[in-house]
C-alpha cells in the first residue's frame, strides 16, 4: 500500500504495482493482465492512550494492451475493505473516530516509446474514500500520475515521476522517482509501491534466491484521507491515517503466472487525523510503532 493506512494496504498495493509496472513497460504488443489479492492486520497502542486493531483485504487488478510500436494503454481496478476497532481511545473522546473504511476506483495507464529508450506516460485516477454510511458524492478523489523514463540496455530503468490528486478538501503535488536497477544477477533496486492518491512510491532492495525465491526490504511514506460517515461523531467529516511503513518481504514464484508474497514490518510516525466537513482539524493522534503483517496472492495472465 499500501499512509499509517499503509500499513494494511502495503501488502496489495506493492504486489499490483510491481505487476502493472511489469505490463506497462512489457515490450511485446499483447495483452498482459495480473490480479492480486491480500490479508492484512494491523494492531497499535494510541499516545494519550487506548489502541486500535485493523484487519481486511486488498483487491487489486489490471489488464493492458499495446497499440502501435512500443505505446501501451490499459486499465487498473482498486478495491479495499478495512475494518477497524478502537478500544477507549482518549484522544478522541473515548469514541472511535471510524469503523469500516473502503475505497474503490480505477485508472486508465497509458505509455507512449519514444526514441532512444525513452517513453512518456499518463495514468488519470478516479478513487473514491469513504467510511460506510459516507456520502459518496463527496469522496472523489481524482488527478494524475506523468511519467518520462529512460530504457538502458540490459533492462534497467530510471525516470521521474509526478503526481497531481484533488479530492476531501485537500490537494497534493509530490515528485517521485522511477528504479528498476539491476546491479548483479541476484540484487536490484526497484519501487515497492505505486505514486498515486496515497503518496509516492517508495524503494525497495531485492535479492534473488534459489529456487525461485526472493527477499526484499524496503520503505516509503503513505497517507490516505476518508470521508466519514453521517452518523458518526464527526458527522460528514474527514479521516486521515498516515505513516512511513518499513518492511521485510519474501516470495515465491511458483511459476510464471503465480507469486505468492509474505510481509512483515513496522509503520513509524503513524498518526490518526481528524477533521470537520471543511478540512479544519478536530483531534490529532500519534501512535506508537506498530507491527503489521500482510500476504499477496498475484496471478499475471
Amino acid at each position: 500500500m499500501f499512509d499509517r493506512s499503509l500499513a494494511w494496504r502495503l501488502p496489495a498495493a506493492a504486489l499490483s504495482a510491481a505487476c502493472f509496472a511489469t505490463l506497462a513497460q512489457a515490450q511485446a504488443p499483447g495483452p498482459r493482465s495480473f490480479f492480486s489479492v491480500s490479508p492484512v492486520f494491523e494492531e497499535a497502542d494510541l499516545d494519550s492512550g487506548g489502541d486500535f486493531r485493523v484487519g481486511g483485504v486488498i483487491l487489486r487488478g489490471g489488464t493492458s494492451t499495446g497499440f502501435g510500436e512500443g505505446n501501451r494503454i490499459g486499465v487498473t481496478l482498486n478495491y479495499d475493505y478495512l475494518d477497524y476497532s478502537f478500544d477507549d481511545p482518549v484522544a478522541f473522546g473515548g469514541v472511535a473516530p471510524w469503523k469500516v473504511l473502503q475505497r474503490y476506483g480505477f485508472g486508465v495507464p497509458l505509455s507512449f516509446a519514444l526514441e532512444d529508450g525513452w517513453s512518456v506516460g499518463v495514468s488519470p485516477q478516479m478513487d473514491w474514500f469513504r467510511e460506510n454510511g459516507a456520502q459518496t458524492s463527496d469522496a472523489l478523489v481524482w488527478g494524475a500520475t506523468f511519467t518520462a523514463l529512460k530504457r538502458f540496455e540490459g533492462g534497467n530503468v530510471l525516470g521521474l515521476g509526478l503526481a497531481a490528486f484533488s479530492g476531501i478538501e485537500q490537494n497534493k503535488f509530490f515528485p517521485f522517482p522511477i528504479v528498476n536497477w539491476r546491479f548483479s544477477p541476484r540484487w536490484r533496486l526497484v519501487n515497492p509501491l505505486a505514486a498515486g492518491p496515497t503518496g509516492p512510491a517508495g524503494l525497495e532492495l531485492d535479492y534473488l534466491a534459489d529456487g525461485g525465491w526472493s527477499i526484499g526490504v524496503g520503505a516509503a511514506w503513505r497517507s490516505a484521507r476518508y470521508r466519514l460517515s453521517q452518523n458518526g461523531p464527526v458527522p460528514n467529516g474527514i479521516g486521515e491515517i498516515s505513516g512511513a511503513p518499513i518492511f521485510l518481504r519474501v516470495s515465491r514464484d511458483f511459476e510464471r503466472a503465480l507469486t505468492l508474497n509474505l510481509y512483515a514490518g513496522v509503520v513509524a510516525g503513524g498518526q490518526i487525523r481528524i477533521e470537520n466537513p471543511n478540512g479544519q482539524k478536530i483531534a490529532e493522534e500519534d501512535f506508537d510503532i506498530s507491527p503489521i503483517l500482510g500476504a499477496n496472492l498475484t496471478f499475471r495472465f
